[in-house]
């Protein structure tokens, strides 16, 4: 359990804002950007000098961040913000969210899938009749991540033939984002396959089935994506630590109960900023990885949970590939 004690008291970051390298020139995307984590996080990469997109569902918040995070930065060096309009929960709107990327950039360096929900009433559904948690936190980043692929691949090959490519990290990498729920609750199936059709009357439990399920569609991605003849892709999932934001705002008697173990949402983004830009996590052995606040690799997942994480041919269960392709098929007719 001494990995599980570390995740609530984290020892103090080791990677910050001040270890991270100019990036200007990188095109960044951020969903949930306009509060929380993702709001501190945004303002991380604009001092830093990155375009970012902050991707949503409410243009008015997201440009009341825009205007926050301009009129508060004290660096020199600023990059450039703009919203992009992005309803997760409605598969049949995510390809016009790309399209409008696509419309301004031919590349895209980093995508943070941050935005989620955790909780909502029972029987909440999304727009195809899924169940929400699972709709929002996996669906939803699943078809966006595919949908901008040829974006990250151009990316990749930018950085292959262009030595003045802005700075480290040079691969194009995409953040998932976990929770320690992943590891501390999941079943020992790690994620039931009929229950994503059916799932129980238990919103707790859907929570940690997109929580998990958001762990194996990262590992998956770098196993399909990690080495490809194209262009190397980095895939890396995180649990940002226990923060105060709004992503418990439907389920208020947790809130109180963990209040005592919230932090700040500042200190949070710093997994995040570790997940997304630390130049440890390119090298070919840490695709994949797993990280824990405030900005470490996982030291050594449960092996249970490490055998649904693998394929069958590395002597797994292939459960997250299973996943993978459960979601390519919930996902197929809106590519």
């Amino acid at each position: 359990m001494g990995v599980q004690f570390s995740q609530f008291f984290p020892p103090r970051p080791t990677f910050t804002l001040a270890d991270v390298p100019s990036q200007q020139g990188k095109i960044i995307i951020v969903t949930g950007g306009s509060s929380g984590i993702g709001l501190e996080l945004v303002s991380m990469l604009y001092s830093k000098g990155a375009t970012v997109y902050i991707a949503g569902r409410s243009e008015s918040q997201a440009q009341a961040a825009i205007d926050h995070i301009q009129a508060t930065a004290t660096t020199k060096t600023k990059g450039q913000l703009h919203y992009l309009p992005l309803h997760l929960e409605d598969l049949t709107t995510i390809k016009s969210a790309v399209e409008t990327f696509a419309a301004r950039e031919t590349r895209l360096d980093l995508l943070i899938n941050n935005a989620g929900v955790s909780q909502p009433p029972l029987g909440s559904v999304s727009a195809q009749g899924i169940e929400l948690q699972l709709a929002t936190n996996c669906l939803g980043p699943f078809l966006f991540t595919q949908l901008l692929l040829p974006y990250l691949k151009a990316a990749a090959a930018a950085a292959d033939s262009d030595p003045n490519f802005p700075s480290k990290p040079s691969a194009p990498r995409v953040v998932w984002t976990s929770s320690q729920v992943a590891e501390l609750s999941a079943p020992p199936e790690g994620i039931v396959l009929s229950e994503l059709q059916h799932p129980p009357r238990d919103a707790v439990r859907n929570y940690v089935t997109s929580k998990l399920g958001n762990w194996f569609l990262s590992v998956e991605f770098a196993r399909r994506y990690g080495s490809s003849s194209t262009g190397r892709l980095v895939s890396v999932a995180q649990n940002p630590g226990a923060a105060n934001t709004d992503l418990l705002r439907n389920a208020r008697w947790m809130k109180l109960l963990s209040w005592p173990l919230l932090h700040k949402p500042a200190l949070a983004a710093t997994t995040v900023l570790y997940a997304a830009l630390a130049e440890e996590l390119d090298r070919p052995e840490n695709n994949g990885a797993y990280v824990i606040p405030w900005g470490r690799i996982h030291p050594g997942v449960a092996p249970g949970l490490a055998r649904h994480l693998a394929a069958e041919e590395e002597g797994g269960s292939g459960r997250a590939k299973e996943f993978w392709e459960w979601c390519e098929e919930r996902t197929r007719d809106y590519l």
